[in-house]
């Protein structure tokens, strides 16, 4: 095993306290660290900007359009994700590391074809009171960030965890101190610094990509031969991140849950400031999925299908069957546990939170089921990627698609029965996958010899 598995499995070997202290430490960093980097570096920019750019409004239309840069692009780029990566990681396994690069750079070339043509007309047609530089900045932005998206999933399935951390951690550094020396240019300032910062962090991660695959080939597009396209892969891409993207889009869009902000851009932040506040919960256990997959399941994972291969015996191979099952349970119950004790703990200061951001009380049941929702995708996640080591391409597309039509239905659905069920659908939703995802997966693993070798 390679990467952060490594680094985990040294510190764990300890078998001390601070060993396994800072193996947690290590996994939430790596885990939560480009996300967490890229929102607290957004909030700085707004928080040191205040006394200088007026009015505060211009703040806003700021950290709204980013919000829906990152928002966009993710939800674009979804299909090519998974799909690639298990494009790269075939082309591993058959020592075709010469064509990786080119393929990558044809990806590229194609998502910012397809990125800036689709933001083209929606820029030029719905933002029409803006200035061109503004729509000029959005515009290089989303094909940015669209492209920043592919290549820190190619790095994460090279297991260059380290590199991604400390390029978003470079990235977001530059970001922060360009947009503050920009600020006196208002709106518009405040946007090139953060073009510009992630323009620095994409060129760092290709630079990256091109010094660990180096080729003579300049572009390939072998990815997107029929026998190379895995199509599931593609569509579970899609429906995952638009399944996690798609209640906050209706209720930007909803009229009784927003405000206008700039050009076709809403924002709703009655029901924004409670997500983010929950998402902060999630970092433990992401932690915890961390090093729970990448050390104990992995190892018996690996031991099982070597004994497969090597002609183990039959209740050899249930023993390493149930020590999978344990580990798979008692690593969910882990998420679940940490889960909790992170939900209770921001809720305990949650009161103060909205008071310090000038948000109701009123908002913290919202705030509650947001926190629920939160741990319950941690679970989902942990789950489909239990079943992605098994290869179960078909129903990790089931699951995420189902999540994707629930949340959609559900949360149209709380938008209509009023305030006091907002957040619920969202929430109704992940329970509904995790619960399917717990009996989907109990069956598998309970045939897993069977279908093993039944389905060689």
């Amino acid at each position: 095993m390679a990467g952060i598995g490594f680094e985990l499995r040294k510190l764990l070997e300890r078998d001390s306290l601070l060993g396994m202290l800072q193996a947690y430490a290590y996994a939430g960093i790596i885990s939560s660290g480009p996300w967490i980097l890229s929102i607290l570096g957004i909030l700085l920019i707004g928080i040191m900007s205040l006394t200088i750019v007026v009015p505060s409004v211009l703040i806003t239309q700021f950290q709204v359009s980013v919000t829906y840069l990152i928002a966009c692009s993710l939800t674009l780029t979804g299909f090519a994700q998974l799909a690639f990566t298990r494009f790269c990681a075939d082309r591993l396994f058959e020592k075709k590391t010469d064509i990786i690069l080119p393929n990558y750079r044809g990806l590229s070339l194609l998502i910012t074809l397809l990125a800036g043509s689709l933001a083209l007309p929606i820029l030029y047609l719905g933002f029409r009171e803006t200035s061109e530089y503004y729509r000029l900045l959005m515009l290089a932005g989303f094909v940015i960030m669209s492209n920043i998206w592919i290549a820190t999933l190619f790095l994460s399935s090279m297991k260059q965890y380290k590199s991604i951390l400390l390029m978003f951690a470079i990235g977001y550094s530059v970001t922060v101190i360009l947009s503050l020396a920009l600020r006196h240019f208002k709106l518009e300032g405040l946007l090139s610094g953060f073009v510009l910062g992630h323009f620095i962090l994409l060129a760092g991660m290709m630079l990256l990509i091109e010094h660990n695959f180096p080729s003579s080939q300049l572009l390939r597009f072998d990815f997107l031969k029929k026998q190379q396209i895995f199509v599931s892969l593609a569509a579970v891409g899609l429906f995952y991140n638009l399944g996690l993207w798609i209640d906050k889009f209706m209720f930007w869009m909803h009229p009784s849950t927003s405000i206008h902000v700039l050009g076709l851009l809403r924002a709703s932040p009655i029901y924004d400031i409670p997500v983010f506040l929950a998402y902060l919960s999630i970092i433990p256990g992401m932690a915890v999925f961390l090093v729970k997959m990448e050390t104990d399941f992995v190892e018996y994972y690996d031991a099982f299908y070597d004994a497969v291969r090597e002609g183990g015996s039959l209740e050899e191979l249930e023993q390493l069957r149930n020590d999978i099952v344990f580990t798979v349970r008692q690593g969910i119950y882990q998420i679940i546990k940490i889960q909790a004790i992170s939900a209770l703990l921001i809720l305990v200061v949650g009161r103060q939170l909205l008071h310090v951001l000038g948000i109701s009380e009123l908002y913290l049941p919202l705030l509650f089921v947001n926190l629920i929702s939160a741990g319950l995708q941690v679970v989902f996640l942990g789950i489909l990627n239990v079943f992605f080591y098994l290869d179960q391409r078909r129903m990790v597309l089931w699951l995420t698609g189902s999540f994707c039509v629930f949340n959609t239905v559900l949360t149209g659905l709380s938008l209509w029965l009023g305030p006091g069920w907002f957040g619920d659908g969202y929430a109704i939703a992940l329970l509904i996958a995790v619960a399917l995802g717990f009996h989907l997966l109990t069956l598998k693993l309970d045939k897993l010899e069977y279908e093993t070798f039944m389905f060689q």
